[in-house]
């Protein structure tokens, strides 16, 4: 994700540095933007105005966050773009604020399209006057950015959304079986249905592929789960019931028993095909 994304500030005519604990990718990242990279994180941050940080989950960010911090000037932002817990956002917040720098939790939707086409939606945590500053910047790969209160309300938001996309998901898998076990033609029922009540993002660019039994589509069942144990985390702290949430969660932890961890998540529909 934070490769097509920091191309695209690259290409605005941003001074870019790149920093992944794959060297290799960084070094690809170079040739292919021109841009500079380095091998460590603090010499990556020292001196930049806005760090934008895209990890895998809570340790990588505290890992990285905490090198980052320590080298960034006063006044310095940094923006994660990661899927955390809303619990390390807040951390994050502090501990910038006690450093005189800047922080937005700011998790995308979108996937590997979205970062590449510069299409991304973003979920913002934090204070207005650091968003204000960073909006014009983030713009440049998003298509919407929206501050939706304080620090750790951008993770809040993205928890809603994976819990959305895993019941419609879902939905969509039984539909597409129903169709199938009663012989339909399920591309023409839905030409149909997707022009009704039933249209969804998911219909639109994922029923055909799973229809063709693709599902190499970007994020993975991996991350999925990854995201949804963040959410349902925090559902037992503040008492609310993801009742659909647990057990789509659990279809997920099937397909990656049947080795389809790093399938998309519209392969929900294999552990339907499959009985």
């Amino acid at each position: 994700m934070g490769y097509p994304m920091a191309g695209h500030l690259q290409k605005a005519g941003f001074d870019v540095t790149v920093y992944n604990r794959t060297t290799a990718k960084a070094e690809a990242w170079v040739k292919e933007y021109c841009g500079s990279f380095e091998p460590a994180v603090a010499a990556a941050v020292r001196g930049a105005e806005i760090v934008f940080m895209c990890v895998g989950n809570d340790n990588d960010v505290m890992d990285v966050a905490g090198q980052a911090t320590e080298a960034m000037d006063a006044g310095a932002i940094l923006v994660d773009h990661t899927t955390a817990s809303a619990d390390v956002a807040r951390t994050l917040w502090e501990t910038c604020k006690g450093k005189q720098l800047g922080f937005l939790d700011a998790p995308v939707s979108g996937g590997q399209a979205g970062a590449e086409n510069g299409q991304l939606t973003i979920m913002t945590g934090g204070d207005e006057a650091v968003f204000d500053v960073v909006k014009p910047v983030m713009d440049n790969y998003a298509r919407h950015s929206q501050l939706l209160g304080k620090a750790g309300s951008g993770q809040l938001a993205k928890m809603m959304n994976q819990i959305c996309i895993a019941g419609i998901v879902q939905g969509l898998a039984e539909a597409l079986h129903f169709g199938q076990q009663a012989g339909l033609d399920c591309a023409a029922v839905v030409d149909v249905i997707s022009i009704g009540a039933a249209q969804s993002w998911q219909m639109e660019n994922r029923a055909a592929t799973m229809l063709d039994g693709k599902y190499d589509y970007g994020f993975a069942v991996d991350w999925m789960r990854k995201d949804l144990a963040i959410a349902l985390d925090e559902a037992r702290r503040n008492g609310s019931t993801l009742a659909l949430t647990a057990l789509v969660d659990q279809y997920y932890a099937d397909v990656q028993k049947s080795g389809g961890g790093r399938w998309d998540t519209s392969s929900l529909l294999t552990r339907l095909a499959a009985k």
